[in-house]
């Protein structure tokens, strides 16, 4: 009995921890007969999204770590990478030294947004994450005085392809065919004849090695130590402030990356919409991979991406499928996103309010024992 009781309590709290993973594992189940899509399309385009999210999905873990939660202000980053792209479409260069430029213009760019975010965060603590979303707006803001007005009358812009007829400003679609697959097609390799860009692979690859590595350094477990408790981390002798600040400064420089192989998978630059959602998509994937505010890992990375990508390969077809308008799947993958956040978050402090009920129960019991 007591064995039977044991495996019951396991079970629950299994079901309790990944609440979310297992409501979007039933959605694809339910998602995918009605889709109609075949096996391989399916396996396909998950590649695709793995190709092209993974990055920037895992530049979110650092900061968890050092207990900032989810960074929303990776959105800056994106921009930074943004404005990379514009700057070596403006000057040819193409292919993977076009992506590499890219990614050295958008670095001093992402370090000092970075640190400007981990500064204002460091004002607004336990309140990080609706501060970062607040300055991904702002931001957003001085981003579009720069692109729209900036380029090509203060900053000289060469192409006229780029610029507005007017003489200044960016265009809002930009075509990136210079470096588009430029990482992808790089060691392409298809396995029952299902394309797989090996090197993007690796790359992200190196990504997730470079975490796991840099979580058993003096910094990772100085951030570590600020993610459980930033007075004891202080009285440890750790900068709190500034171990806070570096790991938002490595999340955007990350994030600045990982737009710039997000865009060159797609090949199109939306400059005015294309960095908006990231944040918010990217945050989304990672909760329903089983992440919290407080714990996430590689793990849950490639989980979220292919449980939440696969439901937005889905929803559409089914659909259009179960009631005749595939509209209703785009509207569903929009309240699914924003949802499966607030769901997580709500979950989260469920569970942290529990532990905190249980911990203040043993202690009271610990001190009439003691009395």
């Amino acid at each position: 009995m007591t064995a039977n009781t044991s495996k019951s309590k396991k079970l629950v709290r299994f079901l309790a921890n990944n609440t979310v993973p297992i409501l979007f594992l039933i959605i694809c189940a339910f998602g995918i007969p009605l889709s109609g899509y075949s096996a391989s399309y399916l396996i396909s385009e998950i590649i695709v999204r793995l190709v092209r999210n993974s990055f920037l999905i895992v530049s979110l873990l650092i900061p968890i770590l050092a207990g900032m939660g989810l960074n929303f202000g990776m959105t800056l980053g994106a921009m930074a990478g943004q404005i990379g792209l514009i700057f070596i479409t403006d000057w040819g260069i193409v292919g993977l030294p076009g992506m590499i430029l890219a990614m050295i213009i958008s670095t001093p760019i992402s370090m000092a947004l970075g640190w400007l975010c981990g500064k204002i965060l460091n004002m607004a603590k336990g309140r990080e994450m609706v501060t970062s979303y607040i300055i991904g707006f702002f931001m957003n803001g001085i981003y579009q005085l720069v692109v729209l007005y900036g380029m090509g009358a203060v900053i000289p812009i060469r192409s006229k392809s780029l610029v507005l007829p007017r003489g200044y400003g960016i265009r809002n679609t930009v075509n990136l065919i210079g470096v588009r697959k430029a990482l992808d097609d790089l060691l392409l390799i298809r396995i029952f004849g299902i394309p797989i860009p090996v090197a993007t692979f690796a790359v992200i690859a190196l990504l997730c090695l470079f975490v796991l590595w840099f979580k058993k350094t003096k910094l990772g477990q100085d951030m570590r130590a600020v993610g459980q408790d930033m007075e004891v981390a202080r009285a440890a002798g750790i900068r709190v402030e500034h171990t806070r600040i570096i790991s938002i400064v490595i999340s955007t420089v990350f994030a600045g990356y990982g737009m710039i192989i997000y865009m060159q998978n797609i090949g199109t630059l939306n400059t005015y919409n294309s960095h908006m959602q990231i944040g918010m998509f990217s945050v989304a994937a990672l909760l329903v991979g089983g992440a919290t505010v407080a714990k996430a890992n590689i793990r849950n990375v490639f989980l979220g991406v292919i449980l939440f990508h696969l439901m937005f390969i889905v929803s559409p077809m089914a659909g259009k499928n179960l009631i005749g308008q595939a509209q209703l799947g785009e509207y569903f993958r929009v309240f699914v996103s924003y949802g499966v956040i607030t769901m997580s978050l709500v979950l989260y402090e469920v569970r942290k309010k529990r532990q905190q009920a249980v911990a203040g129960e043993t202690l009271a019991a610990a001190q009439e024992v003691g009395a």
